[in-house]
């Protein structure tokens, strides 16, 4: 009985947290969570917590999310795959700070445009850069976000040592 009124007690005091925003608090028991979701994902399928398969559990896992996040794991996993050097937070640090996380958003005012080559996507390449840079493996398109993040990684990789040394516009 006992046990059962701490697991309810357990429950009733993460549903207080959630509900109060108090993220600080819920950000400590995430990893457990993303622990298990990583030892299912071994097996192919990702577990929700309640026990349940699911694809958004599996996006959530596997980085193929249409969303920012899904992209920067996929650009990671590309990353990985060709050896260049990164990671999830330099690559959100500067797409946060280029784009606010706009797959569309496009520079027209800068040097680059009055020059005639907007900065464009995610991380803001220039067409003559994603041309130069670009990732074997990804879209040909300059907006596609994959495409965007994984060639801008590679040429930070060549010009900085890594996106994650990139802490202004480059």
């Amino acid at each position: 009985m006992a046990m059962i009124n701490r697991t309810r007690f357990a429950r009733l005091a993460l549903t207080g947290i959630a509900t109060t925003g108090a993220a600080a608090a819920a950000l400590t028991l995430v990893p457990a969570s993303a622990q298990a979701a990583e030892a299912t994902q071994a097996h192919g399928r990702a577990v929700t917590a309640s026990g349940h398969s699911s694809d958004a559990a599996s996006q959530r896992t596997t980085g193929t999310a249409d969303n920012l996040d899904g992209w920067i794991k996929q650009s990671l996993q590309i990353m990985k795959a060709k050896g260049i050097p990164g990671s999830y937070e330099g690559l959100k640090r500067n797409i946060m700070r280029e784009s606010a996380g706009n797959p569309s958003a496009q520079n027209n005012w800068d040097v680059n445009a009055k020059q005639g080559t907007p900065s464009k996507g995610l991380l803001q390449v220039i067409d003559p850069t994603f041309k130069a840079y670009h990732v074997s493996g990804t879209a040909q398109s300059i907006t596609d976000p994959v495409a965007n993040i994984t060639a801008a990684a590679n040429y930070a990789a060549h010009r900085y040592g890594s996106i994650d040394n990139v802490n202004s516009a480059y």
